[in-house]
């Protein structure tokens, strides 16, 4: 029996060359993408050190709590302080922000007002310690036809024995009327793990309908819309978020 033809080693190498340099080139088109992004998330957490070192220096990044950033801006500002990280920022890579991080200019936690956005029926479910959540019926200027809910989070202390929520809210509270302007709880640092604490601030973000009539999952951005409208809120020439009307031309 004669032996099987040897197998040639160059057939194997142009192969291996051609996947290495596809696998380059897409590792470089990543880079290139991501690239932009991380610079961005790197000057934001630049201004978020210099934020909580002394909020006072940069007073043109402060909205307040309240306000109405445009006269016809259907939300209210939901708290005080500096919007750190928006919709659709990146803190790591992959990752797409689902709302507003808003950081207490206080220092301290239980001590800067949370209050809801909108008028709408709240909810607060048996086992949050630290959230609420808002259902609004219709904004035809902006979503026409669609309800939509406004969602309130980090309202606890960062090892989650403390809730801030104002107490006429207790945990089960289902459809409950609030109006625009109630004060719904204070700015905490609870995580979700108390091995973790976040920074002190306000998570705001703007959840969409399931087709069942319930409210998605905000941590899923495509679940969610962007706050900038709703609130009258726009990036201004350094890309900080800032209250649209208080741009000057």
């Amino acid at each position: 029996m004669s032996e099987p033809p040897k197998r040639r080693p160059g057939r194997l190498v142009l192969p291996l060359l051609a996947l290495l340099l596809v696998l380059c080139g897409a590792l470089i088109l990543v880079g290139l993408a991501v690239q932009p992004r991380l610079a961005v998330a790197a000057d934001q957490l630049l201004r978020l050190r210099a934020w909580f070192s002394d909020p006072a220096a940069n007073p043109e990044w402060t909205v307040l709590g309240g306000q109405r950033c445009l006269p016809d801006a259907p939300m209210l500002m939901p708290t005080p302080g500096y919007i750190g990280f928006g919709w659709d920022d990146s803190f790591r890579p992959g990752h797409r922000h689902s709302g507003y991080d808003i950081f207490t200019p206080d220092g301290a936690v239980n001590v800067t007002p949370v209050i809801a956005a909108y008028d709408g029926y709240l909810t607060r479910e048996p086992g949050w310690r630290s959230a609420v959540i808002i259902r609004h019926p219709d904004f035809p200027a902006i979503v026409p036809g669609a309800e939509i809910w406004t969602y309130y989070a980090h309202m606890a202390s960062a090892d989650g024995s403390e809730s801030f929520i104002a107490p006429q809210f207790p945990a089960g509270t289902r459809e409950l009327f609030v109006p625009a302007g109630t004060l719904l709880g204070y700015q905490g640092n609870w995580s979700g793990n108390a091995a973790n604490p976040t920074g002190i601030h306000l998570h705001f973000s703007i959840v969409r309908s399931t087709p069942g009539g319930g409210y998605a999952d905000e941590t899923d951005i495509v679940n969610t819309y962007d706050p900038g409208p709703f609130l009258g809120v726009t990036r201004n020439a350094a890309g900080v978020l800032v209250c649209a009307g208080a741009i000057t031309p």
